[in-house]
């Protein structure tokens, strides 16, 4: 599961379909705003379409939106204890979950007889099919597929929301980014869709994002198990123990960034970000085992 995970988040699947899927939903939402809109609720909405056509190739439409209902009732049950008091929340996000997981099983089930039958797609469910081990049963892959979709659903759509409200509290960072995007713009119809080369050419939209999510710490961090002794600072962690990684103590250490409370997007300019974007790539993973949990 981690390797087909980390296999859709390669430069050459960016590049080739999701830049595009980006693009186009992207345009299709802003085309349908007509007066003022929740932020968060837009973001939430472009994040699970997204995801449903990396996922299983489907375009937005009422299946979608259907499906899109329940899982929020399932984020909400997620949040929520299963005590008395909240038991009416928590027993409408069961109740959705299994909603969601048998309309998946359905297109799971259809999908694996086209499959069968020569036809293949190249979304995340057609690679679960042909994986090297022999593929996955259909109930594994309807795990997966809702942890996926309720991790990417959240993360994201939050994310997205706070780099426009750090933006707004920075008038002179949000000043760049607009030059930047207006320059590529001036170089392009109305019609024309983002390339490659445009997002290539965005280095202080890069640094946009790396500081969102340093300053926001969505996933404050991920367990690991220690696979053998460990001594680190004095200190021993013995093989087999569980180990909690916060990745919100490195952000928000002043030893590792200065004033690092502060939104500042240029202390990432003519710096080696790869380090960062992988422990991205992990905090993603991370709450993608935790939503795991409501199966």
């Amino acid at each position: 599961m981690h390797s087909l995970t980390m296999r859709f988040a390669n430069s050459s699947i960016i590049k080739d379909h999701l830049l595009v899927d980006i693009d186009r939903l992207v345009r299709l939402n802003l085309n349908s705003w007509t007066d003022r809109v929740l932020l968060m609720d837009e973001a939430k909405k472009i994040t699970f379409e997204l995801s449903m056509k990396q996922l299983m190739s489907f375009d937005p439409g009422e299946w979608t939106e259907s499906l899109r209902k329940e899982y929020m009732l399932v984020i909400e049950g997620f949040f929520t204890l299963p005590l008395p008091i909240f038991s009416s929340t928590y027993k409408r996000a069961i109740q959705a979950r299994t909603k969601v997981a048998e309309a998946l099983s359905l297109i799971v089930r259809q999908r694996r007889r086209e499959s069968e039958e020569g036809e293949r797609k190249n979304d995340m469910l057609g690679a679960l099919f042909a994986a090297d081990d022999g593929g996955f049963s259909d109930e594994e892959i309807v795990d997966f597929l809702v942890a996926l979709l309720v991790a990417g659903y959240e993360t994201t759509s939050t994310i997205m929301t706070l780099a426009v409200k750090f933006l707004t509290e920075t008038p002179i960072a949000l000043a760049q980014l607009k030059e930047e995007h207006e320059g590529i713009r001036a170089k392009k119809s109305e019609v024309e869709s983002l390339e490659w080369s445009d997002y290539k050419s965005m280095p202080f939209t890069q640094c946009v994002v790396n500081e969102t999510l340093r300053v926001a710490n969505i996933i404050s961090g991920v367990f690991r198990r220690a696979m053998t002794d460990i001594n680190i600072k004095g200190y021993k962690i013995p093989k087999g123990w569980k180990v909690f990684a916060s990745f919100r103590a490195v952000h928000l250490d002043h030893d590792h960034f200065k004033d690092a409370r502060t939104f500042n997007p240029w202390r990432w300019q003519g710096q080696q970000v790869q380090g960062m974007r992988s422990l991205h790539l992990e905090e993603d993973q991370g709450y993608a085992q935790g939503m795991s949990l409501l199966g």
